[in-house]
């Protein structure tokens, strides 16, 4: 069955309870939602998945090297005691704030350390397209299948060629295909410095272009049974999706 996670980054809870307020409206249409882990944010991504699952199913992202493997999984208990069943490893951007402990342990420690402490918990791992060539991201992501991720979520595509590409190589396996809007030069050339992305002849930094690509990967992804993963990155929830899943 296709599901679709929508991503709400929680700034603090006043702020994330109304987002989820307003995703309200599209139960039916939002099957979970996915809660990044910023450190610059007080609320960490278990805590907001906690106050997401009052609403719908919720997958806190774990950052690698936050955890120490030394020692067991910080967060165990709070995801026990909250009913979270799923979660998503990655590795994390190092802290503005050095005076935050990082650890050298890479995503693959903890999708395994999560398999020996809490097999209970369903562990989704990212993919990141652009960071090197196919081949390579198809070498990370067997690893981390053979330590015990169930699925992925991936960056944001832009390219239905280039998704193509990667739902050959992926068939079978469980990935929520990621989608975010992309709606100024600004934001565009972002994407293009700090992620190496590539954008299609067609590609226009606008709202209505990303809800369009949007609109055609959901229904690519419904007829095949897929997933897909929305980022609505500096935008407002209800023009994101309000676009995507207006009728007709």
């Amino acid at each position: 069955m296709s599901k679709v996670s929508l991503e709400l980054v929680p700034r603090d809870e006043a702020a994330l309870r109304e987002e989820l307020a307003q995703t309200k409206k599209y139960e039916g249409k939002i099957d979970l939602i996915n809660v990044p882990d910023l450190l610059r944010l007080p609320v960490r991504s278990w805590e907001g998945a906690a106050i997401a699952g009052e609403t719908f199913p919720a997958v806190p992202h774990i950052r690698a090297m936050d955890i120490d493997i030394t020692k067991p999984l910080p967060m165990a208990d709070y995801l026990r005691e909250h009913a979270i069943r799923e979660v998503l490893v990655i590795e994390g951007d190092a802290p503005q704030n050095m005076a935050h402990t990082v650890y050298p342990t890479e995503s693959i420690d903890v999708i395994r350390k999560f398999r020996e402490e809490m097999p209970e918990i369903r562990v989704f791992a990212g993919i990141d397209q652009y960071r090197g060539s196919m081949r390579q991201e198809d070498y990370r992501i067997r690893r981390k299948l053979q330590a015990g991720a169930v699925g992925f979520f991936t960056q944001p595509f832009f390219d239905r060629r280039f998704l193509a590409m990667y739902a050959d190589m992926l068939e079978g396996i469980e990935v929520y295909w990621g989608l975010s809007p992309v709606t100024s030069q600004r934001s565009e050339s972002y994407w293009e410095t700090k992620n190496q992305v590539v954008f299609p002849k067609d590609f226009e930094p606008t709202l209505a272009w990303s809800i369009a690509f949007a609109r055609d990967v959901l229904a690519e992804a419904r007829a095949k049974g897929e997933h897909v993963y929305l980022m609505p990155i500096r935008t407002g929830i209800d023009e994101y999706l309000g676009g995507i899943f207006a009728e007709g």
